[in-house]
């Protein structure tokens, strides 16, 4: 494998003649419309956008987590479309950058959380790469989940509440519930959805414990919180709709 310097041009170009080689810029416009981006599109699919880059990642490896931070935020702060953003997001969830996924690289994805400031960006990050913090580095990703959870960035704090998503039987409950507390009567829509959508998946693990939450919140939870939360409500442990 080969650092990202060590193949001639530089990542970020490589990375970018990938995308345009599959572009479709007539699709551009509806993607840009759809997402309410200020940052246009390329016009690239998900499927051809990964296939793309596959050969490009596969050949990666870094010497130390530094060097991967370096690369993943070349791309996200040099981006000029916003599927060069979404770049930097697979390169943070790549197999050889496992290793460096402990708390000390949370302000990369900090950063690019504040200043991507949108649901396709920051769901990603939270969902994903904020779960594997938390799975290496439980106390201290705890304490920081919990302070994002009050900051004033709502994305931060819709960060907090999505984080364990994919924890089921591993969720800690104190943790979600702690995380929801300080959104619980925000009138922000993302932050509304946020919370039922963390109840909703949770639920799939343990519907009685999410429905006994719903009853003892009713008069706090918005409606749309209690909709999204109860989406799952009647089925069995394990059931799927």
């Amino acid at each position: 494998m080969t650092h990202s310097k060590a193949a001639g041009k530089p990542l970020t170009t490589r990375v970018r003649e990938a995308l345009n080689a599959v572009a479709e810029p007539g699709r551009a416009p509806a993607m840009q419309a759809y997402m309410k981006s200020a940052m246009p599109y390329l016009g690239v699919s998900t499927v051809p956008r990964r296939a793309a880059l596959k050969p490009i990642f596969a050949a990666l490896d870094w010497p130390d987590s530094a060097a991967w931070q370096a690369d993943v935020l070349s791309l996200w702060r040099g981006a000029a479309f916003r599927e060069e953003r979404y770049a930097a997001l697979e390169l943070s969830a790549v197999k050889a950058a496992r290793r460096f996924q402990h708390i000390d690289v949370l302000p990369m994805y900090e950063e690019m959380i504040v200043t991507g400031a949108w649901w396709d960006y920051v769901d990603e990050i939270a969902g994903h790469r904020l779960w594997r913090l938390l799975q290496n580095d439980r106390a201290a990703m705890d304490a920081t989940m919990r302070a994002w959870s009050t900051d004033a960035d709502l994305w931060k704090r819709r960060s907090s509440i999505l984080c364990q998503l994919l924890a089921k039987h591993e969720t800690d409950l104190d943790l979600l519930y702690a995380c929801i507390e300080p959104s619980i009567g925000s009138s922000e829509f993302f932050l509304r959805k946020a919370i039922g959508w963390a109840l909703r998946q949770y639920a799939w693990t343990d519907p009685d414990e999410v429905a006994r939450y719903v009853a003892a919140n009713e008069g706090r939870l918005s409606g749309l919180t209690r909709r999204e939360a109860l989406k799952n409500g009647g089925k069995r442990r394990g059931e799927r709709a």
